[in-house]
């Protein structure tokens, strides 16, 4: 299970980044550590556009968290189209699949975890409530990953008869939109995300393109490729 977590995840060295990258003096550094101790200014603070030129100008040499690298990209991209609960989620979604074995959905089948969109439809008619929010919300998310990061494979292979963006984009919305009625989402304040993200789907898989295409690449990979 995905959650909107990012911001509460940033590493030591995470906050030497940013400080080193925006202070001009020993002053400066020491203002900002206390800046960043509160979670409104930290959130302005991570917007700030030397953050994300400072990120990819150097995107071998980090030392810095996939939390922070994904939250500071995304919010680059979406802070016109979502808040930044939304772009928190979707940075965890980003950081989450970038580990291609969690591509399979967490609800599990016969002999394990779910590994093709079609099953996890199928599974549907079967499963537990808890089973079936695990399984939505993977749709969701994987729809919206797929179409958002490998725009160019989704568009090319559907030219062979693989589902389309259309087909991506109704699976990401009805299934974000069914997850967010369930009681575990309002429990874990999931709820207002996955309504953002079903309403908003084509918004924000559009803004993905765009992170994918021109801020950083990430090559397919034959196990994600595989799950198409």
């Amino acid at each position: 299970m995905i959650y909107a977590n990012c911001r509460d995840c940033f590493t030591a060295e995470d906050f030497d980044f940013i400080v080193e990258t925006l202070a001009r003096s020993r002053g400066e550094s020491v203002s900002l550590c206390k800046l960043l101790v509160d979670s409104e200014t930290r959130d302005t603070i991570l917007e700030h556009p030397l953050l994300v030129d400072a990120i990819l100008s150097q995107p071998l040499n980090l030392r810095i968290s996939p939390q922070l690298y994904f939250y500071v990209t995304v919010r680059h991209v979406l802070k016109q189209t979502v808040d930044r609960k939304v772009c928190d989620y979707i940075a965890s979604l980003l950081g989450h699949f970038s580990v291609t074995a969690r591509m399979r959905s967490p609800a599990n089948g016969v002999d394990g975890p779910i590994q093709y969109l079609s099953d996890m439809l199928i599974a549907l008619r079967d499963a537990t409530p808890s089973q079936s929010f695990l399984i939505r919300a993977h749709v969701g998310n994987y729809s919206l990953f797929i179409t958002g990061i490998f725009r160019e494979t989704v568009e090319r292979r559907s030219t062979r008869g693989a589902p389309d963006f259309a087909f991506y984009e109704d699976m990401g919305r009805s299934n974000f939109k069914a997850a967010a009625a369930y009681p575990v989402a309002k429990q874990w304040e999931l709820n207002t995300v996955y309504d953002h993200l079903a309403d908003g789907f084509r918004d924000v898989r559009l803004g993905l393109n765009r992170l994918s295409e021109t801020l950083f690449n990430l090559d397919p990979h034959p196990q994600i490729l595989a799950t198409l």
